[in-house]
């Protein structure tokens, strides 16, 4: 039985190097992606004055799925990260946009 449970943990651990490597190449992916969706957010930010709530959204779910890709690879985790389970949900900003305002020139 002992020997049963080896070959069942090796090809286990090789299953796992599979998936590793598939989200090794789905890591580069997104971190390219990444990129664009904070490039985005900083000429959108310079242009218009204000974010992108979707790219927001997309952006903090996207870092989650980064993280949990991580967490895998690093042994932490057993959950396999998406497509193998549900996609990250996007938590609220931690911080508050503030709204620039510039003073009225005073009416003659």
């Amino acid at each position: 039985m002992n020997r049963i449970q080896r070959t069942a943990e090796r090809e286990s651990l090789l299953l796992r190097g599979f998936w590793l490597l598939i989200f090794f190449f789905v890591w580069q992916l997104a971190e390219l992606v990444l990129l664009a969706v904070v490039l985005a957010q900083l000429v959108l930010r310079l242009a218009q004055g204000s974010i992108n709530q979707g790219l927001q959204a997309f952006g903090d779910s996207l870092s989650q799925y980064l993280a949990q890709i991580g967490r895998y690879a690093t042994f932490n985790s057993e959950r396999k990260p998406w497509p193998l389970s549900d996609w990250p949900v996007p938590r609220p900003a931690d911080i508050e946009v503030v709204q620039v305002v510039t003073p009225e020139e005073p009416k003659a």
